[in-house]
């Protein structure tokens, strides 16, 4: 994998589909105060990224958090991490490409039964482009990133002539306190810097390629991210404000009024961009995960095959698949909403950060130590802000301590067998 297809994967996996909602929603939470939350944020992402792309540089194995979490705290920590990650994303999946599929229903019609569709059209496609393994799947995801670079690029600039600096006033109508709540929210659309650890091996030299890659999405995503907000909040001013359902098309709007054409058409071609960026680059890691979590033992054997740098973890990728689908099918039986998955997904990915960055810390030396101090506090900030989702974590880490208990008391009582024998 090269530089530019590392980057285009922690691209995708950063930036996700928050980009089209989450203008909307930290300026419902505080007004154009919300940018300072977006600073705030595009700050406490150059610890966290850096973090981990030292740990994978230093350390580049397909089970990237799980392999640190080891190598500071022994296989239980492993498993715990390995599993709330590799868990995470059937659960996650789903939301992501319902997000998706509720805009092409809006663009073409259909209501749910569209939704669900391109959701299921969407999963099967990533699954696909992973089957053919990381430079596939990296190819696609730099084709992806380029388009997605392009759309909101244009969208920010067609847009910016058209600000009005009346729109920054009140700058903090909801008060100064607000801005706390509007990081909150933010938090959700800086999360994915770990999802690359698992593909380090994977780089040529990943002790040189994999800080360079996450260096170049570091800048690309705290552009993109402030000039799409900064655009939002001085162009769209009182109008910018979240739907029914929580969301929002602002991406779709500033297009609209910069270059003009259909907003439901341009908000369709978004979601479905940024959904398949987003998913193409968590399957492509949870995929390389589960088969290292397999060889290692915190998951059952057979899921190992593919572990190695350059093979196809190919049996994973179909178990996340599978249960993706699983997911799908529960959430269009139950009629449950994306918010609950989307809660549900991130308390997961809390243990992995704090997890991760407390590895780090032990792991590390010098420089690289003093930014995981910060990216471990920060990662205790996020537990905070995350709430009692956690506990869906906690019944997660529950059942890997069961599962490496009794795959120890099992090697024990073989070993006791054999000397019988």
């Amino acid at each position: 994998m090269t530089v530019p297809q590392g980057a285009a994967l922690s691209i995708g996996a950063v930036l996700g589909t928050g980009v089209i909602a989450l203008p909307a929603l930290a300026a419902q939470t505080a007004g154009p105060a919300s940018l300072i939350a977006w600073g705030v944020l595009v700050v406490l992402s150059v610890p966290l990224a850096a973090t981990f792309a030292a740990l994978g540089a230093r350390y580049p194995d397909s089970g990237g958090v799980a392999t640190y979490a080891r190598r500071a705290f022994g296989h239980r920590a492993a498993a715990v991490v390995g599993w709330s990650f590799y868990f995470a994303i059937p659960v996650g999946a789903p939301a992501a490409a319902l997000f998706g599929g509720a805009y092409v229903a809006a663009a073409l019609g259909g209501g749910t039964r569209t939704t669900l569709v391109t959701a299921g059209l969407l999963m099967l496609a990533v699954t696909a482009g992973n089957l053919g393994g990381v430079r596939v799947s990296g190819r696609l995801q730099l084709g992806l990133a380029a388009l997605l670079i392009a759309l909101l690029v244009t969208a920010t600039a067609t847009a910016l002539p058209h600000a009005n600096l009346a729109n920054l006033h009140p700058f903090a109508p909801h008060g100064w306190w607000a801005i706390g709540p509007a990081v909150a929210v933010l938090v959700w659309g800086f999360a994915g810097w770990e999802a690359v650890t698992s593909l380090a091996a994977d780089f040529v030299r990943p002790g040189r390629d994999l800080p360079r890659a996450t260096g170049i999405a570091l800048v690309v995503v705290a552009v993109l991210y402030l000039g799409i907000a900064a655009a939002s909040v001085l162009v769209l001013g009182p109008g910018l404000t979240a739907d029914a359902h929580g969301g929002g098309a602002p991406l779709a709007e500033l297009l609209a009024i910069g270059v003009g054409g259909q907003v439901r058409v341009i908000a369709a071609a978004a979601a479905v961009l940024l959904t398949l960026g987003t998913m193409n680059a968590y399957y492509a890691g949870a995929a390389k995960l589960g088969a290292a979590l397999g060889r290692d033992g915190a998951l059952p054997a057979w899921l190992g095959r593919g572990a190695a740098p350059g093979a196809v973890p190919r049996r994973s990728l179909l178990v996340v698949a599978a249960l993706g689908a699983v997911s799908l099918v529960v959430v269009a039986a139950t009629g449950t909403g994306t918010r609950a998955l989307v809660l549900l997904t991130s308390g997961c990915f809390v243990l992995v950060y704090l997890v991760g960055s407390a590895a780090a810390v032990k792991l590390l030396e010098g420089r690289a130590r003093v930014l995981a101090v910060i990216a471990l506090v920060s990662s205790v900030g996020l537990m905070v802000v995350t709430g009692w989702y956690v506990l869906g974590t906690l019944v997660i880490a529950a059942g890997a301590l069961v599962y490496t208990r009794k795959k120890k008391s099992a090697r024990v009582v073989d070993s006791v067998e054999a000397r019988l024998t």
